[in-house]
C-alpha cells in the first residue's frame, strides 16, 4: 500500500508508516504548504491512499466531487503523534484490505466507512 501523508498528519506518522513497509510521501517533508486540490489530485494520479486531519477533504471528495485513491480522515480528540500512530496500526490491523478508494473516518473509538457516490 502507498500512502500520501497530509502535513497536518504529521512526520512521524510518515515515519512510522516507513518502518512497517508502506510507501510513503510526506507532504511535511516533501512539499509543505501544497494546496489541498494538489494533494488530493497527487493523490489520485499516482495511486496513493490519503492520510489527513483537514476535513475540507470530504468537501473535496463529496461536495466538489475529485476522485480519489482512498482517504483516511483522522477525527482525534488527542492529536499526538503516539495516539495518531495507535489508531493507525489498529486501522491497518483490522481494515487494511479495505482502504483503496474508500473513505474512511477514524476516532479513537470508531471507524466509519463513508458513503460515496461514484
Amino acid at each position: 500500500m502507498r500512502f500520501l501523508v497530509d502535513e497536518c498528519a504529521g512526520p512521524a506518522v510518515a515515519r512510522w508508516l516507513r518502518t512497517q513497509g508502506y510507501e510513503v510521501f510526506s507532504v511535511y517533508d516533501e512539499a509543505r504548504g501544497a494546496e489541498d486540490d494538489v494533494l488530493i489530485a497527487k493523490a489520485y494520479a499516482e495511486d496513493w491512499i490519503l492520510i489527513t486531519a483537514d476535513k475540507d477533504f470530504g468537501a473535496k471528495v463529496y461536495r466538489e466531487r475529485h476522485p480519489h485513491r482512498g482517504v483516511v480522515l483522522l477525527r482525534l480528540e488527542d492529536e499526538r503523534a503516539v495516539n495518531k500512530i495507535g489508531v493507525l496500526r489498529q486501522l491497518l490491523e483490522r481494515y487494511a484490505a479495505e482502504l483503496a478508494n474508500q473513505f474512511v473516518v477514524v476516532t479513537e473509538s470508531q471507524v466509519r466507512f463513508a458513503r460515496t457516490s461514484r
